[in-house]
């Protein structure tokens, strides 16, 4: 069992406060801008969705699937992902990950069918598997306990901002077309997958693997660092530093019921971050694409701002757990607005708008847990494991809301499944438990 903080002096606890906020300032942007990057490849299809299906003739059920079977792949691999980084280092894997998945980005400017769709799709899931739960471990590596669902929640922001400049940024992209002879959504894939092969040469450069390797950190901040981390290592840990590492996770209770919440709430993140679109297009027909693109990053402002504010308050059992489930009844709340607002556009908006303000609330506090339970190897696996099992709502939601708006005709159909899906994720998470007490202790210190 490691030690506690009432081990640390008062000046030792405030100068980790400021090597914490020096860490931030370091890392977080870079890790921020990785994530929008990585979620406008992944995500950019919902803008490309009519083009796709006038070009090419994808109904809306393959683009559904296609859609969804990112995930497969992304899913399976995400557990050996995050163990090889644990062993590799973040700076080389992250920037592996981040050059394949830039160069399969761009290679869906060739699709030509539904079954080439399928393939790349599941391509980038396997390029970009890992990139996630790697930077969740990271931020173990750098963080205490009480201020990691404060830095996922900022690292989140990355999903959002994608959204706000991305929607829009993919209409303008989609008007160049005809240039080259390209279509427009041919260019949108191409430009929007160079970014990611650039950066890479940036996180090999400018991110330190732990902070032992940081050159803004002294010896003594070095020390002081691990030691306070180590002191906050409450959970158990797998002498393993393989897949049997996974052995304490799956067998912990909280884990599952964490991992069957998350579930939840990816089939909501997922389901809008590629339907959201082509639901503002269904409420005027004749809307052009920059005009869907500037609506639909409204609710992601909303994403923003909630990820940016509220995560830094769920610093205790009581309060994430609270947290959690109002967020959940909160864009179950919103959604319904949404599927209730018939011809009115903007009803609708407002509905995205609540619904959204929560999602990455909701999301920063669910992967403070396994963090909390387990430490060394066995986090790495946990948070990976966690992952892996929630992303299953990222292949079924999109799938689920193709199938029902092709046999019903509605965009909107899709919207009470998600519905369904987070009034669960919300009765779900009052039975999450930090391992022991003093876990909690530490994040309320």
């Amino acid at each position: 069992m490691s030690t506690t903080h009432a081990e640390f002096s008062s000046e030792e606890k405030s100068r980790m406060d400021l090597l914490t906020k020096k860490n931030f300032k370091k890392l977080m942007p870079l890790l921020v801008i990785v994530y929008i990057i990585s979620f406008v490849d992944r995500t950019n299809i919902g803008m490309a969705k009519e083009a796709l299906q006038a070009d090419i003739g994808l109904s809306a059920a393959a683009y559904g699937l296609g859609a969804g079977l990112f995930f497969l792949c992304y899913a399976v691999l995400e557990i050996p992902s995050n163990l090889i980084m644990h062993k590799t280092g973040a700076r080389f894997w992250i920037a592996r990950i981040m050059v394949t998945w830039g160069i399969i980005s761009m290679l869906m400017a060739i699709v030509w069918n539904d079954t080439s769709f399928y393939v790349l799709r599941i391509l980038l899931g396997v390029a970009e598997a890992g990139l996630y739960p790697g930077i969740i471990l990271y931020i173990s590596y750098w963080f205490p306990q009480k201020y990691r669902a404060r830095a996922i929640g900022i690292f989140l922001l990355g999903v959002s901002i994608a959204n706000i400049i991305g929607a829009p940024l993919a209409g303008a992209l989609l008007q160049m077309h005809g240039l080259l002879g390209l279509h427009g959504w041919q260019w949108m894939f191409i430009i929007e997958g160079l970014p990611a092969v650039f950066l890479a040469y940036g996180v090999w450069h400018w991110l330190p693997d732990k902070p032992q390797n940081a050159k803004w950190l002294s010896d003594e901040d070095k020390d002081l660092i691990e030691r306070y981390l180590a002191s906050e290592d409450v959970g158990e840990e797998s002498s393993h530093s393989d897949l049997r590492a996974l052995g304490p996770v799956v067998r912990d209770p909280i884990i599952w019921l964490v991992v069957i919440a998350y579930f939840t709430h990816q089939i909501a993140v997922y389901s809008l971050s590629y339907f959201l679109p082509s639901m503002i297009k269904s409420y005027d027909a004749n809307m052009g694409s920059m005009t869907v693109g500037l609506i639909t990053a409204i609710p992601w402002i909303a994403a923003a701002l909630g990820s940016w504010f509220l995560p830094k308050y769920a610093t205790g059992l009581r309060k994430s757990k609270f947290m959690a489930s109002i967020g959940f009844l909160t864009v179950a709340a919103g959604l319904t607005i949404a599927a209730v607002a018939a011809t009115n556009l903007w009803v609708a908006v407002i509905g995205f708008f609540i619904a959204a303000s929560q999602l990455f609330v909701i999301q920063s506090i669910l992967f403070t847990f396994p963090q909390q339970r387990f430490s060394g190897a066995t986090v790495a696996a946990a948070v990976a494991f966690m992952n892996m099992c929630g992303l299953a709502g990222g292949f079924l939601g999109p799938t689920v809301m193709g199938k029902l708006e092709q046999s019903t005709g509605n965009e909107l159909a899709g919207l009470w499944f998600i519905i369904i899906a987070v009034v669960i994720g919300s009765v779900l998470v009052w039975g999450l438990k930090y391992r022991n007490t003093h876990a909690e202790e530490s994040a309320n210190s």
